[in-house]
């Protein structure tokens, strides 16, 4: 991969593109907004929207930190306890089993942007291209293609771990955790089967609507949208709204560029908070082998692999 601590911004994505991805990113956002306001008082209060948002988070760095550095990309290490733990959290996003996720996503950055990477927005599975036809691809319509064939090939790691196999079979049960804990926090809350199914919506199905919305234009956005600080040989970009809500994932461009960095952004204004959760358990001794860019870990100035 050549990397560079230079490139363009924006450079061979037509401004078509951008703008039909920033509409259909922005557009279901607004209603969802608008939507809660409509709602708040009778149908949403602060308890829906606190458990919504707890839910987001521990899902979201389940995935993150779990299934995407600590398990496809091994950027640090740690018990198998807290494996396990990852594992579930990470499974409550209801994106589909570790293994499987895991194996898609070291199959996207082994053909990123080339024709067999599997959501990418500028080829479609049968290699054609087109404007509206490769966003809706790379945001959800790779969901419903079949997957290539000898992708349990990317995982063989993992599925020779027990323990890993056993969090990744036990996904039904986690995903169901994940709709049934924010609905009995309602419940409880509350004191009422309202505040159970209120629980349920906020904390379970629209919590998991955003998470997927935001997870799936990683794939999307994040290769249409954004700066390329690295020349990489995609079209990975940075995205700053990303790199907020989907905590650090969104600084893209720097991820393809060091795949295996544990810190995502290099420099002290991308918040990364996937990374702070890893600091964090290195602190408390439940992370070691953290893996960051050399030049990063000491001047912020990324300019070698690792």
């Amino acid at each position: 991969m050549s990397v560079s601590p230079k490139a363009d911004p924006l450079t061979s994505v037509p401004f078509a593109y951008r703008v039909a991805t920033l509409i259909a990113v922005v557009l279901p956002v607004a209603v969802l907004v608008a939507v809660g306001y409509g709602l708040w008082g009778w149908g949403l209060f602060w308890t829906e929207l606190l458990v919504m948002v707890g839910m987001y988070t521990l899902a979201a760095l389940g995935t993150t930190v779990g299934f995407h550095r600590l398990f496809t990309h091994r950027a640090f290490e740690t018990h198998g306890w807290v494996k396990f733990v990852l594992a579930a959290l990470g499974s409550m996003a209801v994106q589909g089993p570790l293994i499987r996720w895991v194996a898609l996503h070291r199959r996207h950055h082994q053909h990123s942007d080339a024709e067999d990477d599997p959501h990418s927005p500028h080829r479609t599975r049968d290699g054609k291209s087109s404007l509206l036809g490769g966003i809706y691809h790379a945001h959800l319509g790779w969901l419903f293609r079949s997957d290539a064939p000898g992708l349990d090939r990317y995982v063989q790691d993992l599925s020779k771990d027990k323990s890993i196999k056993l969090a990744s079979d036990l996904f039904a049960v986690w995903a169901l955790l994940g709709l049934l804990i924010p609905a009995a926090i309602g419940g409880w809350v509350s004191s009422s089967w309202y505040g159970f199914l209120l629980g349920f919506l906020w904390g379970g199905l629209v919590r998991m609507f955003v998470g997927h919305h935001v997870t799936w234009s990683i794939n999307s956005v994040c290769h249409l949208w954004g700066t390329r600080p690295f020349k990489t040989n995609d079209e990975s970009r940075n995205n700053l709204l990303f790199g907020l809500l989907a905590f650090g994932e969104g600084w893209h461009n720097n991820h393809h560029a060091f795949p295996t960095s544990a810190r995502h952004g290099f420099r002290w204004w991308q918040l990364d908070l996937s990374y702070t959760l890893i600091c964090a358990l290195r602190f408390v001794g439940l992370a070691w082998q953290v893996r960051v860019p050399q030049a990063v870990a000491e001047n912020g100035g990324p300019q070698a692999a690792i």
